[in-house]
């Protein structure tokens, strides 16, 4: 009797030590591996589109989660963007309405949030504003821009410079973070940050051979003529044939411009355009890149003479998807090094994995190369999210969502509270399925960064799934709405047409109580406009 009492006793206790165990598996914080590249247009990812590219490890998260069709920005350029993300707020709200204008450092990111909650955190790769950045246990970050090739760091003990290619060297340091620095005992907040596809578009010596040799199918809207829009459409300078870089961005050498006496159509260059990124390589490096260099530039001093307007774009277009594409199948490549570490080291059930850009970017769409403007190529982002358990694998979601909304969702992954003046709303319903919970029909866009580099208008808009209703202003003041379900390409404004005045209409009043929601008014345009007046004015007294 006394026999079979101790066995019931330990039974229980042990039925006790694993049902505990299990609670505290069940009750354990998820892992964030937060992963965003630079320009990453979401039509270079073959999930969304193989036209171009295949990146099947990017894929991986699609596949295995969910991906977002309708994900966007609320301001197409890379310092706001990033602004946007760390705080959950519109770029009125945290200062950053520009890469010009400073970042309000009083702000609350969400990282800190996730610090104080006992998170382990790091952010590894681009930040592009800042050099100290909050709320992170651990970083090595690219001052500013950064560098493809051997690029510079910054380091809470210093600066370094490390040999190799940025992509490659960012996956390096971020895997050394995880199998050495990473607490175990803790969650961990890892921020996995790319530079490219930036511009300049330099691959890696690989690549760059590999790429080299393709050619790729133009957008149906390559040689627009903007005549179904305004006035900032027809007068922006990021078009490929007349203001895409010789050397800075095909890499023709400055000496072979000089050989050829004339260049048509002229550009003016960045000055060290080609030799600034150049010579930062090695004797071994530049030997890798030579014989590619070589023949582009061959190729350009016999053949560019006699091409006329289409083909000398096509050249160019070529040239430029070599290079861009060549740099996102580098992100590919390290992208799957990290995702096979996390399988390897019995990480990938428990981490939530996110893959975005800071925006989109045009792939010779309407003829441009850039982002700016709230036309689907840059307004809308990539958006692949892995959560196990969670997400069921293969999902497709195409709600107005916005990279406002990543900080709640993040918060709200790791079961933590938001802050009451955050501005987004969280995914994690989306995510799980539950699109019923789901209110939002229409996202808010502004951009500011006028007059600047590419002379991209200011604007502000409203986007539902099916209208997108812009205004432009400063020095004009223009409307144009585009109906996305009929227009998908954006070729026509319709904002006049009077088989739309009464959407016109409903769609202004939404627009009005959008800027009231997110606390942006005509007030804050003007006092954003002076603000850069007053700066052009003090640069020019420089």
């Amino acid at each position: 009797m006394i026999k079979s009492s101790v066995i019931f006793f330990i039974a229980i206790l042990l039925f006790s030590c694993q049902s505990n165990t299990k609670n505290k598996v069940h009750k354990k914080k998820p892992n964030i591996l937060f992963i965003m590249s630079d320009d990453h247009a979401y039509q270079a990812i073959s999930a969304y589109s193989d036209d171009l590219i295949q990146t099947p490890n990017i894929d991986r998260l699609a596949d295995e989660g969910m991906i977002f069709t309708n994900a966007c920005v609320t301001n197409s350029i890379c310092g706001p963007s990033r602004a946007t993300i760390l705080t959950g707020k519109f770029n009125h709200i945290n200062g950053k309405i520009d890469n010009y204008f400073p970042f309000d450092s009083t702000q609350v990111t969400f990282p800190q949030l996730f610090q104080q909650a006992g998170y382990q955190t790091a952010m590894y790769g681009k930040l592009h504003f800042g050099n100290n950045p909050k709320g992170v246990d651990d970083f090595m970050i690219l001052p500013g821009q950064g560098n493809y090739i051997n690029p510079k760091f910054i380091t809470p003990t210093g600066d370094t410079v490390l040999t190799g290619y940025v992509t490659d060297l960012i996956t390096d340091q971020t895997l050394k973070w995880l199998k050495e620095k990473r607490d175990p005992n803790k969650p961990f907040m890892m921020m996995y940050l790319h530079k490219a596809p930036h511009r300049p578009w330099w691959p890696s010596p690989a690549k760059f051979a590999e790429f080299s040799k393709r050619t790729f199918p133009q957008p149906e809207t390559l040689f627009d003529k903007y005549e179904g829009r305004g006035t900032a459409a027809k007068t922006a300078e990021m078009n490929i044939l007349h203001h895409m870089m010789y050397s800075h961005d095909s890499k023709i050498r400055p000496e072979t411009i000089s050989k050829m006496g004339s260049v048509l159509p002229e550009i003016e260059d960045f000055e060290n355009g080609f030799y600034g990124p150049y010579n930062r390589a090695n004797e071994q490096q530049k030997a890798l890149y030579d014989a590619v260099l070589d023949s582009i530039n061959k190729d350009f001093e016999l053949n560019w003479p006699k091409m006329n307007e289409k083909e000398k774009m096509n050249w160019k277009y070529q040239r430029f998807m070599q290079d861009y594409l060549g740099c996102i199948s580098s992100i590919d490549d390290n992208v799957g090094r990290v995702l096979d570490y996390l399988d390897e080291a019995g990480l990938a059930e428990n981490t939530v994995v996110i893959y975005t850009s800071d925006q989109g970017f045009y792939l010779g769409e309407h003829g441009w190369f850039d982002k700016r403007f709230i036309y689907n190529e840059s307004f809308k982002t990539p958006l692949l999210v892995r959560w196990p358990n969670q997400i069921k694998p293969g999902m497709s979601n195409d709600e107005m969502v916005q990279n406002l909304d990543f900080a709640q969702t993040l918060l709200e992954i790791a079961g933590l509270d938001a802050p009451d003046d955050m501005q987004g709303e969280s995914l994690v319903s989306l995510m799980k399925g539950e699109n019923d919970k789901w209110t939002r029909k229409a996202v808010y866009y502004h951009y500011y960064e006028y007059p600047a580099v590419h002379m991209v208008k200011r604007h502000y808009g409203l986007v539902s799934k099916e209208y997108k209703l812009t205004h432009y202003y400063y020095d004009i003041d223009e409307w144009e709405l585009i109906d996305r379900i009929k227009d998908p390409l954006e070729m026509t404004n319709q904002y006049d047409n009077p088989e739309y005045e009464n959407i016109v209409k409903q769609l202004k009043n939404e627009l009005i109580e959008l800027r009231k929601k997110y606390k942006d008014s005509i007030e804050l345009d003007q006092k954003y406009i002076e603000l850069h007046k007053q700066r052009e004015n003090l640069l020019k007294g420089s």
